[in-house]
């Protein structure tokens, strides 16, 4: 049995900085790991995507170089070998700066294994078994794969993760699912070169935004040629002499697309299956995820959990931010909690989606009485000068408190223009004080006092 102060299951965007900065406060942290450092975002998501959607950016401003007064040298060839390298070097650089960081760290032992609760202080790791009174779960999430969808045992196919292995370019990938995941390697294989078709169940693309920016965003993929098919209430896929047929009627008549690639997009679950939360006495959810409070604590005195494995959020910001929580709390003697956190997130297609705080459809049905204004791209000096002016920006306030609700920039920077309505709305200041703040010009921000400007009450 080996004692610490604290053992740290998971070595995702939350783990390593807390372990680091109870190491910092004279503690004596394990630190334990089953797969690569860095988690999800590192390997899988955030920073191996981001540098395929750039690739993928780069080949259409090529193509359509003309717009811009531009005269391109030849056709675009993608050499996707090359891209993909590319992609897997930022992961690795990422990684290999992890490992150097924590192995550095006085204070802190790394151990490379599954972990196992055996009960609410001891955890086990192969054969070796550590305990501490701190026990804090970062065990993120992977791909979801749904069991019961016809046919899919009878075919090969991607996930999100699988595809960043990929190194040539589909000639007609399939993606079920229109949500967040889905959308972005729909464009960015798009713009490779592939033939892409979207099927979602839902009667239209990421159910979880407003309509209107949902149309938006499928008129824009729609634009560069995706086909699109929603409302798909049975889904299924089989095998095909030409590679995988898709099926909206499970797996009879005629195939509605056939493709030579399938990526299943259809979801995350978390990593919670084979930790013994049971033996330890911890609360999951019906789709196993774990139970926290306000401050992330379990149910169970001295473990709490972080990240993608609790439920209260699947980014990278939000996981680094339950860490800053935790760590305030623990370490700092603050009174920091989880529903202080403004929701904000980012689509990567081309324009981005920004998002901060309510859809106009969730302040509805938390009783708000709202004014809502929306303005397109199209007013937006800086949009006309790049030559992008797709999309809109909306913003909903309470009529009564004068407080923003929430926000969305589908538009060229949209993913960085938001962080101005996020801060005020972080703030907790009245729209009228941004209303009057001095934006720099030519920049996306400076229509935002005009946004504001324009609420008014709903028609």
């Amino acid at each position: 049995m080996k004692n610490f102060d604290a053992i740290v299951i998971g070595a995702g965007q939350a783990g390593p900085p807390l372990a680091a900065r109870m190491v910092e406060a004279g503690m004596q942290v394990a630190l334990v790991e089953r797969d690569l450092l860095g988690g999800t975002c590192v390997n899988y998501g955030c920073m191996p995507t981001k540098a395929l959607v750039a690739s993928a950016r780069t080949a259409h401003v090529v193509r359509q170089a003309a717009h811009w007064g531009m005269v391109p040298n030849g056709p675009v060839q993608v050499d996707m070998p090359a891209v993909k390298a590319r992609a897997s070097k930022v992961s690795k650089d990422a990684r290999d700066n992890l490992e150097r960081w924590l192995g550095g760290m006085e204070g802190l032992t790394l151990i490379r294994g599954h972990a196992r609760l055996e009960d609410a202080h001891t955890v086990r790791v192969g054969t070796e078994a550590l305990t501490a009174p701190r026990i804090i779960l970062n065990v993120g999430a992977r791909t979801l794969v749904p069991p019961t969808l016809p046919g899919l045992d009878r075919v090969q196919y991607l996930t999100s993760s699988s595809i960043l292995e990929l190194e040539e370019v589909p000639d007609h990938l399939l993606i079920i699912g229109g949500s967040y995941i889905g959308l972005e390697f729909a464009q960015m294989y798009r713009r490779f070169g592939a033939q892409v078709t979207i099927v979602e169940r839902s009667p239209r693309l990421l159910p979880r935004e407003d309509a209107d920016i949902s149309e938006a965003i499928q008129d824009i993929l729609e634009a560069e040629g995706i086909e699109i098919l929603t409302g798909a209430a049975c889904i299924g896929v089989a095998p095909h002499p030409e590679g995988i047929a898709l099926h909206l009627d499970g797996q009879t008549g005629e195939p509605a697309a056939i493709g030579s690639h399938l990526l299943v997009a259809a979801g995350r679950r978390p990593n919670t299956d084979g930790l013994g939360l049971d033996s330890a006495g911890v609360a999951t959810d019906s789709r196993g995820y774990i139970t926290v409070d306000d401050k992330l604590a379990t149910n169970v005195p001295g473990i709490w959990a972080l990240g993608d494995c609790n439920g209260r959020g699947a980014f990278t910001h939000t996981s680094y931010n339950d860490f800053e929580i935790l760590a305030a709390n623990l370490l700092d003697n603050e009174n920091r909690r989880l529903h202080q956190r403004i929701p904000a997130y980012a689509l990567y297609i081309d324009p981005p989606l920004g998002r901060a705080g309510m859809t106009e459809a969730q302040a509805h049905e938390a009783g708000h009485k709202l004014l809502v204004s929306k303005r397109p791209m199209s007013r937006v000096g800086r949009a006309i000068e790049k030559g992008e002016t797709q999309g809109f920006m909306k913003v909903i306030a309470d009529a009564e408190t004068q407080q923003i609700l929430g926000a969305a920039i589908l538009g060229v920077e949209g993913d960085e223009a938001i962080h101005g309505l996020l801060d005020a709305m972080s703030a907790g200041n009245p729209y009228p004080v941004l209303r009057w703040a001095v934006p720099v010009h030519p920049t996306v921000s400076e229509l935002i006092p005009t946004l504001l400007l324009g609420l008014k009450p709903e028609k």
